[in-house]
């Protein structure tokens, strides 16, 4: 009777070493292609998000440009402000009244609504105040908009179609109420090139609050009294003329 003889041939040390060097080098490509697509979605994400707080920026900004008024407006101090001025106060690039001022609540409020736009430690914010003509120690609502911001610039185009570096361009007493008829606003990031839009600043008046005069007591009554007067004295010669044959 022959002897039953099993064949248990395992794997060599070569072998091992080999399938340890290819395990090796697929898993290094595998982690390098993971990270290659994770850095990728980190940027890509950056990105989205700096777009829409750039987005929100420009969209603050149209709103407030294009509904700007020429309505004068006074600080903190007492001292009377230009509607629209800018170039003239250190860090603020740009202030100035606005209209359509939403109340969804009912507030007992006007719908005009006093702006700013500041650069500060290469931020760029917006403030706001409850009131045009604001009381002494008033505090603005701040909102950062944009940061990392590198630059801004602003420049308006007067009715002569040319383009300032400041506004109000010259004495502001011989024109209160002149408005630009655009703003060109450029902001330039650290890290990518300057960005610029063109905003319209619509045509109009200023909007002046208008005193309700109120005529004299006497004048008020005298008139009150003289209309019923007529009226009678129409209708009795009216009746007289019509009994007559």
């Amino acid at each position: 009777m022959y002897p039953i003889v099993y064949d248990q041939r395992g794997f060599t040390l070569i072998e091992l070493m080999i399938s340890l060097v290819i395990f090796s080098i697929l898993s290094t490509m595998a982690y390098t292609g993971l990270q290659s697509v994770l850095v990728a979605n980190e940027h890509t994400t950056a990105a989205a998000k700096r777009l829409v707080k750039l987005q929100t920026a420009f969209t603050f900004l149209q709103r407030d440009i294009e509904q700007a008024l020429s309505r004068r407006s006074r600080d903190s101090f007492g001292d009377s402000q230009p509607g629209l001025s800018a170039g003239t106060f250190g860090d603020t690039l740009l202030e100035l009244t606005r209209g359509g001022w939403r109340n969804p609540t009912g507030s007992r409020r006007s719908h005009l609504q006093r702006v700013a736009y500041r650069l500060e430690e290469q931020t760029l914010a917006r403030l706001t105040w409850p009131m045009v003509d604001q009381p002494p120690n008033s505090e603005p609502f701040v909102r950062t908009l944009l940061d990392n911001v590198k630059s801004v610039e602003l420049r308006f185009l007067d009715e002569a179609l040319q383009w300032q570096d400041q506004w109000p361009v010259g004495d502001n007493d011989e024109n209160p109420n002149q408005m630009p008829r655009a703003v060109e606003f450029t902001v330039e990031y650290r890290d990518m090139g300057p960005i610029k839009r063109l905003f319209r600043v619509p045509p109009g008046e200023s909007v002046i609050p208008q005193r309700q005069v109120t005529p004299p007591i006497g004048q008020t009554n005298t008139q009150n009294n003289a209309a019923p007067r007529q009226g009678q004295n129409n209708t009795g010669n009216q009746g007289a003329t019509n009994n007559e044959p």
